[in-house]
């Protein structure tokens, strides 16, 4: 039995698609006629209407009558073949450790907020960017003090203001380490088509970690960007953060799901990174 690796490309942007992709791919995996039932285990799930544009499973796969191993290039081409026209595709595979988990395996994972300023209306947005990101009608925001905001976020802290409450809350330790909280000049996707169309202001903002709690990325989007709308001071944002409680955090000020995106899973102990 070898245990495989594998990064994918979809563009399910809910969660109940994911379990989607997960039997779709499963059954797919049949098509090579392997020896054991093969299980997907995916790295990272994501919240409903939030965008993967990569991620990573693995699963294990014994050929019969002791047929060799398919080698990594094989695999891939094999699997895609048979998705056929499937919204998904297998961009690389690993061959990894028996005992390899690609969701606990994983040191870090790193998510992208794209955000549209000066949009009045969602059809002055490019139809490469409906539903991709989060259209604000400011024409501009503070960044500096979204730089402040972001300073004061990242590190290790308690982020219970920053969780939605679920099933899981009280299984999950709230306390987290931020890696990253960047905040950088973005793009519209129709400039990759189209490079002399009208540039509308975007913002990037990145975030990594080895894990997130439910729906936090998107509550320190919506207050970083609360910071740069003037609608919420740094101090005020240092209070939620210190009172450690769901409940401290304004109702509505979180960001929409449909500007996030996780961009890539990183396996520092196997050497490889996935974009």
């Amino acid at each position: 039995t070898v245990t495989f690796r594998v990064n994918m490309h979809n563009r399910a942007r809910h969660t109940e698609m994911l379990y989607f992709i997960i039997t779709i791919f499963e059954c797919t995996t049949t098509r090579l006629r392997p020896v054991n039932p093969v299980s997907l285990s995916v790295s990272s799930r994501t919240d409903t209407g939030v965008h993967a544009l990569s991620n990573s499973a693995h699963f294990d796969l014994q050929r019969k009558n002791d047929k060799l191993p398919f080698t990594e290039d094989i695999l891939v081409q094999a699997l895609n073949f048979h998705l056929g026209t499937e919204q998904i595709r297998i961009t690389r595979a690993h061959r990894v450790p028996h005992d390899f988990h690609a969701r606990f395996r994983a040191q870090s994972r790193t998510y992208v907020y794209r955000i549209a300023l000066g949009i009045s209306h969602h059809s002055l947005l490019p139809l490469t960017d409906w539903d991709l990101c989060w259209s604000l009608r400011n024409t501009e925001l503070n960044v500096d003090a979204m730089h402040e905001a972001a300073s004061l976020l990242v590190g290790t802290h308690d982020f219970s203001s920053f969780r939605a409450v679920n099933s899981d809350l009280p299984f999950k330790n709230p306390v987290k380490t931020m890696d990253v909280i960047s905040i950088q000049q973005g793009n519209s996707f129709i400039l990759i088509l189209f490079p002399f169309s009208r540039e509308i202001p975007f913002w990037e903002l990145t975030f990594t970690s080895k894990s997130f709690l439910y729906k936090q990325v998107r509550r320190m989007t919506g207050a970083m960007v609360a910071v740069g709308q003037g609608l919420l001071s740094v101090p005020q944002l240092k209070k939620i953060l210190e009172a450690r409680d769901s409940l401290a955090y304004p109702q509505g000020m979180a960001a929409p799901a449909h500007g996030l995106f996780l961009t890539r899973v990183d396996y520092r102990d196997t050497g490889e990174n996935k974009n």
